[in-house]
């Protein structure tokens, strides 16, 4: 039987994905991901989310969050139904993805760092993990999680992208850095760098299908949970460890790094 496997980050309410979504659980199974946590960032995600984690129970786990992209369209409403979600839904694993994206300001930068702050705030009385979106946005990122008094919770900067160095500072404040097929392209040395210098009880994986497909099947689409394997391989010989060893490290810390406690 394939060692097990958490793929910490997926979006199978994607079209592509949901629509078939037996033969992407049941393909992940096969290729040993006996987890996947499903992550619903929009307030259209909501439902079908809810659903996958009903059809699939014990395999796909939840965790909700207003993504920035979403900060000029989200109501009041909205932010108030994953709210509650947070305080009454006993089986979420985490909030978010949250955060900040100027790369592509969908929405006004100001206006993302108010929603994300709102969201921070108002999880703050749980204690439920937040996965944070950060592109082109470290210094505000980090600047509003301490403002918030996030140093040394339950963060984790999923999709890492950033540089050695502040993966470096990331960890010194508490928090944690997830990794995608991104580390197997070939331009990818700092993040390489990174995943090599990531302490081995801090280590997580992730596809955030169905973007990012690794390396050798990257023109391969949609990504899908079963592909996480090739990142864990790439990391694993990166390493210099068995496979087999790097999955159950993995696997641990993000069993460790969902639960509430």
């Amino acid at each position: 039987m394939p060692t097990a496997l958490i793929d910490t980050h997926a979006h199978l309410t994607s079209r592509d994905l949901f629509d078939r979504r037996a033969q992407v659980v049941a393909d992940a199974r096969a290729a040993g991901v006996t987890r996947i946590i499903e992550v619903a960032c929009t307030p259209a995600d909501l439902e079908p989310a809810l659903q996958l984690r009903r059809e699939y129970p014990g395999q796909i786990a939840l965790a909700v969050g207003i993504h920035p992209h979403e900060a000029g369209r989200v109501t009041a409403g909205d932010i108030e139904r994953f709210v509650r979600l947070w305080r009454e839904d006993a089986d979420l694993v985490a909030v978010g993805e949250i955060g900040l994206d100027y790369h592509y300001d969908f929405a006004p930068r100001d206006l993302q760092r108010t929603i994300f702050r709102k969201q921070l705030d108002a999880a703050s009385s749980t204690p439920l993990p937040i996965v944070i979106h950060s592109r082109e946005a470290y210094d505000d990122t980090v600047a509003v999680l301490k403002d918030a008094g996030y140093v040394n919770r339950k963060v984790v900067f999923h999709c890492y992208g950033g540089t050695p160095d502040q993966a470096a500072e990331i960890r010194a404040l508490g928090w944690w850095t997830s990794f995608t097929g991104v580390i197997t392209f070939k331009n990818a040395d700092a993040l390489r760098r990174t995943c090599l210098e990531t302490p081995p009880d801090m280590i997580m994986f992730e596809t955030d299908c169905p973007y990012m497909t690794p390396e050798p099947i990257r023109r391969v689409r949609p990504n899908e949970p079963q592909y996480i394997t090739h990142t864990v391989r790439l990391a694993a010989n990166l390493r210099g460890v068995a496979f087999e060893e790097l999955a159950r490290q993995s696997t641990a810390n993000a069993a460790r790094f969902f639960s509430p406690a």
